[in-house]
C-alpha cells in the first residue's frame, strides 16, 4: 500500500498487495512480449505528474497478480471444511469485494487528488480514518508474513521429511524444519538491505510465476497423478463457516493497491470492466482449485493443497518448492514501505551508507520476530484465517462501504460485512488458542 511517505522525487511504485517502491522498479514498456507482462504483475508506476498510460489488459493483469496468493493454497481446505454450499460465500465475497472495488474508483474519480488507500481514508474520515486504515494495512502485512512464514516451514518439512538434526541450546531447543526455516529467513534477510528497486522487482515477478506454477501442478495431479478425484464433498458445516470465511475474505485482499492501478490507468473510466474481470477470473480460479482439491483428498485435505499431494510424484516437489520459493520473493517487497518510511524519517544530514545500515538493520530485526512468531505458532489455517477476519474484511469491504452509507444496499453489506469478521475473529482466535494450549499441553 502506498503512503505519502513512499513518495519520493516525484514517482512512485506500488508492488505486491501492500508495498510502495520508487519509481527505479521498472518502466511500463509498450512492448507486449510475456516477460513485461509477468513483470507486471506486481509492479506499476504511477504520479499525478505523469501521463498514465497502463492499458485495461496490463490493469487486470496487475489486479489479478495483487489477488492471488496464500488463499489459492487454503481454498481446498475450506471448501472440504465448510462444504461445497461454502462456495456461494466465495462467489459472494467475490462480487461484494469486486463492488468495493469498482466504489474505490468512484471515490478516486470524485476526488482526483486521494492517490492511495490511505488518502481515501482520510478524505472519508478525517486525520483518524487515516491513522485507523493505516493501523489495519500495517497489521495486515505484518499478519500476512507472519503466515508467509509459517507456509515456507510447511513446505520445507515435507521437502526434508526424511532429514533429521536438532539444535539443543539452553532456552530452546529447534526441529529439523525450525532449523531450515531460519537457514531459509538468514538467506532472505540480505533481499532486505537491497536499494537497487529493480532487483525486488524481479523477485516480485518470480512470485507470481510461483503462484501460477502451484495452480499447474494440481491440475497435472489430478490429470496424471494417479488419483482418482472420487471424494464426496460435504454439502455444508454449518458450524465451520465462521473460521473458514476468513480464509475466503484473505483470498481477495488486495484492496489496498486498487487506488494505484485506478491511478495509472490510461482510460480509468474503464476500472470497473476491470474489476469485474479481475475478480470474475481470480474468483474461477479458485473455485476450479477448490473443488479439483477437495475431490482429490477430500476430508484428507490439508491447509495447504500442496501438502496433501503425493510424495513421491516430481509434481509435487516443484508444487513445494514452489510454495517454499514464493514466501523467500515476498519479504523485500512487503518491508518496502516500512523500510522507505524509516529512512525518509531519519535526519538528512545523516550518510546514505548509515541510513542503509539502519534500515537493514530495522528489517532484519523485525523479520527475525516474525520468524519467532511464525515458529510458535505454527498454524497456518487459523492464522490465515484471523487475517481475513480481524483486518481483511475492514480494508476489502467495511472500510469503503463506510464511506459511501447513503445507499441501503452498503448498509447491508456492512452488516454482512462486520457479522462475518466478529464472528470469524472470534472462531479463528478461539482454534488458535484452543491450539496452543494443545501444543502446550503435549509438551
Amino acid at each position: 500500500m502506498c503512503d505519502k511517505s513512499c513518495k519520493s522525487n516525484g514517482k512512485q511504485l506500488c508492488l505486491d498487495s501492500t508495498c510502495c517502491l520508487p519509481h527505479q522498479v521498472i518502466r511500463e514498456n509498450s512492448s507486449n512480449n510475456i516477460g513485461e507482462n509477468s513483470k507486471d504483475l506486481e509492479s506499476l508506476a504511477y504520479h499525478q505528474h505523469v501521463k498514465s498510460n497502463t492499458s485495461s489488459l496490463h490493469a487486470i493483469i496487475n489486479m489479478i497478480g495483487m489477488l492471488i496468493g496464500l488463499g489459492q493454497l487454503s481454498t481446498p481446505y475450506a471448501l472440504e471444511n465448510g462444504g461445497w454450499m461454502s462456495s456461494i460465500i466465495l462467489i459472494g465475497l467475490g462480487i461484494i469485494c469486486a463492488y468495493t472495488s469498482h466504489l474505490l474508483g468512484k471515490c478516486l474519480q470524485k476526488n482526483p487528488k486521494s492517490k492511495d488507500y490511505k488518502d481515501i481514508g482520510h478524505q472519508a474520515f478525517g486525520p483518524t480514518g487515516r491513522i485507523i486504515v493505516t493501523s489495519f494495512i500495517h497489521l495486515e502485512i505484518f499478519m500476512a508474513l507472519i503466515s508467509y512464514t509459517i507456509s515456507l516451514h510447511d513446505n520445507l518439512s515435507i521437502v526434508f521429511i526424511n532429514t533429521h538434526f536438532k539444535l539443543k541450546g539452553i532456552l530452546f531447543h529447534l526441529s529439523t524444519s525450525q532449523i531450515l526455516t531460519t537457514i531459509a529467513i538468514l538467506i532472505a534477510i540480505p533481499s532486505l538491505w537491497l536499494r537497487d528497486f529493480s532487483s525486488i522487482s524481479f523477485l516480485s515477478s518470480g512470485g507470481i510465476f510461483m503462484s501460477l506454477l502451484i495452480f499447474v501442478t494440481v491440475a497435472c495431479t489430478a490429470i496424471f497423478g494417479g488419483i482418482k478425484a472420487n471424494h464426496q464433498i460435504p454439502f455444508l458445516h454449518l458450524q465451520n463457516i465462521p473460521s473458514i470465511s476468513g480464509l475466503y475474505i484473505f483470498s481477495y485482499a488486495g484492496h489496498i493497491v486498487f487506488p494505484n492501478i485506478y491511478t495509472a490507468m490510461k482510460d480509468p473510466s474503464k476500472f470497473t470492466k476491470v474489476s469485474i474481470v479481475s475478480f470474475s477470473l481470480v474468483t474461477t480460479l479458485y473455485i476450479s482449485l477448490g473443488f479439483m482439491g477437495a475431490k482429490l483428498f477430500g476430508p484428507q485435505v490439508s491447509s495447504q493443497i500442496t501438502l496433501s499431494m503425493p510424495h513421491d510424484q516430481i509434481i509435487t516437489k516443484i508444487a513445494l518448492w514452489a510454495a517454499i520459493l514464493t514466501p523467500m520473493t515476498k519479504y523485500a517487497l512487503e518491508f518496502a514501505p516500512f523500510a522507505i518510511e524509516l529512512e525518509e524519517n531519519l535526519p538528512s544530514s545523516m550518510k546514505s551508507k548509515v541510513k542503509m545500515m539502519i534500515r537493514g538493520i530495522v528489517g532484519s530485526i523485525l523479520l527475525l520476530v516474525i520468524l519467532i512468531l511464525a515458529l510458535c505458532v505454527p498454524y497456518f489455517e487459523h492464522v490465515l484465517s484471523l487475517t481475513g477476519s480481524l483486518v481483511g474484511v475492514g480494508i476489502c469491504v467495511i472500510f469503503t462501504l463506510i464511506s459511501r452509507m447513503g445507499l441501503i444496499l452498503n448498509v447491508v453489506l456492512i452488516v454482512i460485512g462486520g457479522l462475518l469478521g466478529v464472528v470469524g475473529t472470534i472462531s479463528s482466535s478461539k482454534l488458535l488458542a484452543r491450539s496452543l494450549k494443545s501444543a502446550h499441553d503435549s509438551t
